[in-house]
């Protein structure tokens, strides 16, 4: 008799040294939305986010990147929505797309605000980037950590611009995002809103004059081509980068892959970020040899934009939060 309970134990033993090891080995694959393709920084940070995580979970965890938005049919501000409703697993995705669903992150997309990346940096690496992070959090989607997109330049077909006025009457493509328009409509130029695919056709038959977008978007995606030969270096603004999960998905992870994950997002957006800065000066010799005309603002041609757009803060201060805006100013004041 008191061999039985023995026999049991030893069978349970047995029987997790067959199991533990399957379950361990368990591997998960993951969707990852990104809008540009790893010819750009952009998807560059998804594809090292990727690298990261299949190396520090020795291939058990895979993250496979999907770029062009194609996860939601090319419209990248339904990306957010794809991902809270689970459609999409993790993405590396702009603060402008998401701006619709989160308020708070218009904070970036206010002309002017950032005038250096160390006013980007006190912002994203401060108590306002938690901040930003809480509203993403609430909104139902896990913010991991910041990358980046860039400062956004001006170009067209037209003439150089060097003031408020050279813009007037200019049909400019801009994002999805409400604020732009506002901010070009006080310009006086005719905004129009349309995606990137929809955007080159339309340079190249003039049915609009000009684009704004990072440097290394004007550089990979030749713009330069499509009849944009005035490119204005104004700073105008600033695209953070957000490594973001699924909640249901992070919820459904281990503590230590949740900690493998973030920490992998953090070193990917680290390392973007710091490639794409060092990167721009390059970038804007190889843009200027194609024949390219680059005006850089003085500092009072700078403040004349500033000027020129100061209403729209008004509009927009309320909507993205009084207090959040006054932190960020504080912030970038004390950088």
């Amino acid at each position: 008799m008191p061999i039985k309970p023995l026999a049991f134990a030893l069978t349970a033993v047995l029987g997790m040294s067959f199991t533990a090891p399957a379950f361990a080995q368990e591997t998960r694959e993951f969707s990852v939305s990104t809008v540009l393709s790893d010819a750009f920084p952009w998807g560059q940070a998804a594809e090292k986010w990727a690298e990261l995580v299949s190396e520090r979970s020795d291939g058990r965890l895979t993250l496979k990147v999907y770029p062009n938005a194609q996860l939601v049919s090319g419209d990248q501000t339904r990306e957010f929505s794809a991902m809270r409703s689970g459609l999409i697993d993790m993405a590396v995705a702009s603060t402008i797309n998401w701006s619709p669903q989160v308020p708070e992150l218009n904070l970036f997309s206010l002309p002017f605000l950032m005038p250096d990346e160390a006013a980007i940096d006190a912002i994203t690496q401060g108590d306002t980037g938690k901040k930003i992070f809480a509203a993403i959090d609430k909104k139902g989607v896990m913010p991991l950590a910041w990358g980046e997109n860039g400062f956004r330049e001006l170009s067209n077909s037209k003439h150089p611009i060097n003031s408020p006025a050279d813009v007037q009457g200019l049909k400019v493509r801009v994002v999805g995002s409400p604020l732009f328009l506002d901010t070009f409509s006080t310009l006086g130029a005719n905004p129009t809103q349309m995606s990137w695919a929809d955007a080159k056709p339309a340079l190249t038959t003039g049915a609009i004059d000009g684009q704004e977008n990072p440097l290394s978007v004007f550089d990979v995606a030749r713009v330069d081509q499509v009849g944009q030969s005035y490119l204005t270096l104004w700073h105008y603004m600033a695209d953070p980068l957000i490594f973001g999960v699924n909640k249901k998905v992070w919820k459904s992870l281990p503590a230590a892959d949740r900690d493998l994950l973030q920490q992998a997002a953090i070193d990917a957006g680290a390392w973007e970020i710091e490639k794409s800065r060092n990167e721009l000066s390059e970038t804007l010799v190889a843009i200027k040899e194609r024949g390219v005309e680059v005006t850089e603002l003085t500092p009072e041609q700078h403040q004349a934009f500033v000027d020129a757009t100061a209403e729209v803060y008004t509009k927009w201060t309320p909507r993205i939060g009084a207090e959040l805006v006054a932190e960020a100013q504080a912030a970038i004041a004390a950088r």
